[in-house]
């Protein structure tokens, strides 16, 4: 949901470290993972630049602060973001990410930075310089963020499938983690109900918004039957709209940003949240829904690298057809809970954010295509 910073070439990360759910060493291991400086700052959401370079200033004392250019990405819907930095090709660029009014409702932070990290110790995620009192702050990641078109391009669509492979890859320390899913949807539910509070005398949601009875029996629905599809439960980025995806053309790979939902899920949720993506934010068509050829070309690549990595045979890939249209059902049933999840989203941020976007306008949208897609992926069998 273009619910990142939305970066327009960027990215982030932690010093290489040891992954804290991992045994052994991990790429460019080391001790246990590094504690995060946090700073005693607090950034001003309405005017980031002196809050900005205020942190720049602590974390590169050598830099003289009148050669420090800035850049402003306005490209987000949930968080403020300023690249500061003084090599002309941003190389030595430091991000600062302020945090939107009021996310804290939907993000737990200190859950991000501790996921933040462990991605980062298995080289999926940029280095993270500091936190402060009201975001943080990390390594630019060269790049182009990814647009509608670019998704769909193949060779850069086996990119995204392969690299999302790898975060499904990392392991949970040998426990059985729970899909936040269920949690998460619940909470925004709630939120929904508690912190919308429509006017007395009207008990009713916006206009084209189902009741919040409606809302219930949705996710009531939605909990029993996706919950039974089988999908495993991975270490998911949960929000991979298009620009949360940098592609470094120069080194052909894809890293994935902004990691503010990121935690144990369904890997069908992922994928189908991800699909869901290629509609676009601020101009949403669902006409670029991929079809079942592209899905099926991406779940191929997808299953032949998690097979390579979980199981350790580099030869043992091969994926079979009835693999393949298990995984494309369970995609497209829990590609509803990512419409009925953002369109919940959207309607709390709507009464929150400070940032020009038309949250209301979005959950309508979303709201409006779960409906229309539910009997559609309803009628899906997984094969027997």
């Amino acid at each position: 949901m273009g619910r990142g910073s939305g970066s327009a070439e960027l990215a982030m990360a932690a010093p290489p470290a040891r992954c804290p759910d991992c045994p052994g060493p991990e790429r460019g291991g080391g001790g246990g993972t590094p504690a995060v400086p946090h700073l005693g700052i607090a950034v001003d959401e309405g005017d980031v630049l002196p809050g900005a370079l205020r942190i720049v200033r602590q974390l590169r004392p050598a830099w003289e602060p009148a050669t420090v250019k800035t850049k402003l990405f306005t490209d987000g819907i949930t968080n403020k973001l300023v690249a500061c930095y003084r090599d002309e090709g941003m190389a030595d660029a430091v991000l600062v990410r302020v945090y939107g009014r009021k996310t804290e409702l939907l993000v737990d932070r200190e859950t991000e930075l501790r996921n933040f990290q462990v991605l980062r110790a298995h080289g999926c995620a940029p280095d993270l310089y500091c936190a402060f009192q009201n975001g943080l702050c990390y390594q630019f990641l060269p790049g182009i963020a990814l647009g509608p078109d670019h998704v769909r391009d193949p060779h850069i669509f086996r990119l995204v499938a392969r690299e999302m492979a790898r975060v499904h890859a990392i392991h949970a320390n040998g426990s059985l983690p729970r899909p936040i899913l269920w949690q998460k949807l619940h909470k925004y539910l709630t939120l929904v109900k508690t912190e919308l509070s429509p006017k007395v005398s009207d008990p009713s949601l916006p206009q084209d918004v189902p009741s919040l009875e409606a809302l219930e029996q949705e996710l009531a629905w939605m909990k029993e039957t996706l919950s039974q599809l089988g999908s495993p439960v991975v270490l998911c980025h949960n929000d991979l709209l298009c620009k949360n995806i940098i592609y470094d053309r120069t080194r052909e790979h894809v890293r994935f940003i902004d990691y503010e939902y990121t935690g144990y899920n369904y890997q069908a949720f992922d994928i189908g949240n991800h699909f869901n993506e290629f509609a676009g934010v601020k101009e949403v068509d669902y006409g670029l829904y991929p079809s079942k050829e592209t899905q099926l070309q991406w779940l191929r690549s997808y299953l032949q690298a998690y097979k390579e990595l979980t199981r350790g045979h580099p030869g043992d890939t091969q994926v079979s057809e009835e693999e393949l249209e298990t995984l494309y059902v369970q995609v497209n049933k829990f590609s509803l809970a990512s419409h009925f999840l953002w369109a919940c989203w959207g309607l709390i941020q709507d009464k929150y954010s400070t940032i020009d976007f038309n949250f209301l306008r979005y959950a309508k949208l979303r709201f409006k295509e779960y409906f229309k897609m539910k009997p559609v992926v309803t009628a899906l069998q997984v094969p027997k």
